[in-house]
């Protein structure tokens, strides 16, 4: 099968059809990049920027329920299948959902969308990553990790309790930079710089989704915060700008941030880890 060659940096970014991923593709394909996207609903089909570069093959695109491991296999193995090389991975897909859900592997879904897919995904091809020429991983994460007031890795997968983006949500992007941290060291060994940063707070609402967010927030989002293109371009920086995040940092506001409960990212990584390998690896191993 023909690859996708290109002299031109080539990035893949999950949750691209809305909010900060659609701009971070608009920005990236504006500045030159290629752009492959990971998404479950399909690109806007009104944006002419978006349709001419798909039409060159700048863009391509690739769709899954990141939630679904057998969705989320499919789509890894075409993109291995397609793609010769990646220079950025940007973790970005994610969200806030208003009550407690589960995927269909039985884990809270915050949980299995913002701490362990992101983590498959940069297992999965980091190949591509090792054939690129920048080798780097962004992961979206958020502030409101700062807000977590006690943590348990062991109850991430089902929660005893939940609160709207104080609960699960907030645990589960704290998890992502735990072991985004705690896997640094050995992704520089090989090359591979991974960082984690928050985009800030940006109007993301979109009419007739169901907000996982408080009433609060909800009317701050409408009435204060900026549009996503900002997050957008605090997610490329901490890649790729002047404040580029070291190996493991956590960014917010584009500064290295202090990370609560750092003592407990091996044990998180232990956890990504073992549900990537037993349940994840070990069934592609058995269909390949």
């Amino acid at each position: 099968m023909n690859k996708h060659h290109s002299i031109s940096p080539t990035a893949l970014i999950t949750g691209a059809s809305n909010g900060i991923g659609l701009e971070l593709t608009r920005m990236l394909l504006q500045e030159g990049w290629h752009v492959a996207v990971l998404v479950r609903s399909d690109m806007p089909a009104d944006d002419p920027l978006l349709q001419q570069k798909t039409r060159d093959g700048e863009l391509r695109v690739y769709k899954a329920d990141l939630a679904d491991f057998t969705a989320l296999r499919r789509a890894l193995t075409s993109i291995k299948q397609k793609e010769a090389k990646l220079d950025a991975l940007f973790n970005n897909a994610g969200g806030s959902f208003p009550k407690l859900l589960y995927s269909k592997q039985g884990r809270e879904l915050h949980y299995e969308l913002q701490t362990v897919v992101p983590y498959i995904i940069v297992q999965e091809l980091k190949p591509l990553l090792l054939a690129g020429a920048l080798r780097t991983v962004v992961n979206t994460s958020s502030n409101v990790a700062s807000l977590v007031k006690t943590f348990d890795p062991a109850a991430l997968d089902r929660p005893a309790a939940f609160r709207k983006l104080f609960g699960p949500y907030a645990a589960t992007k704290l998890a992502l930079s735990l072991w985004t941290e705690a896997l640094a060291p050995q992704l520089a060994a090989e090359g591979i710089t991974v960082v984690s940063a928050d985009p800030g707070g940006t109007n993301t609402l979109r009419k007739g989704n169901s907000s996982g967010l408080p009433f609060v927030v909800r009317t701050m989002m409408k009435l204060l915060f900026p549009p996503p293109s900002v997050g957008a371009a605090r997610l490329y920086e901490a890649g790729f700008g002047e404040r580029r995040g070291r190996p493991g940092e956590l960014l917010i506001k584009g500064r290295p941030a202090t990370l609560k409960f750092s003592e407990h990212g091996q044990h998180v990584l232990r956890l990504v880890d073992t549900i990537y390998r037993s349940e994840y690896a070990a069934v592609e191993a058995k269909l390949s």
